[in-house]
């Protein structure tokens, strides 16, 4: 019965190309946003502090610091609206879900960037 499911989702839900990544990533989401009869694309960029579920029911959460008051925005993975998703940086943590960083500021929430070797 699952198989049966599983099937119908993946027809109903458009395939994405999307980037991969998890929780600790700063990510630049590119969003359309309708006005009317005008559409603009804006960029929210922030860490990501969880992803939740699979599939066609998947959304991540996004965690920025605008004007010292922090932001979460919650997307859905399999959203028309999602133009692209750019990951910037590739952070190095422990856990699936990053909700500490909701009561630390500054230094404290800053989260260790995995570097890249080159090949040498």
């Amino acid at each position: 019965m699952s198989l049966i499911l599983d099937y119908v989702k993946q027809q109903l839900v458009p395939a994405n190309n999307h980037p991969s990544f998890k929780a600790g990533d700063t990510v630049t989401v590119s969003y359309k946003i309708k006005e009317g009869d005008k559409e603009r694309i804006q960029q929210y960029s922030g860490v990501v502090i969880q992803r939740k579920n699979e599939r066609a029911t998947a959304t991540f959460t996004v965690r920025k610091m605008s004007n010292g008051i922090g932001v979460e925005r919650i997307f859905p993975l399999s959203s028309p609206f999602i133009d692209k998703i750019e990951v910037n940086k590739v952070g190095v943590v422990r856990r699936a879900k990053l909700f500490y960083l909701r009561e630390r500021t500054g230094k404290s929430a800053r989260i260790r960037e995995k570097l890249a070797i080159s090949g040498k």
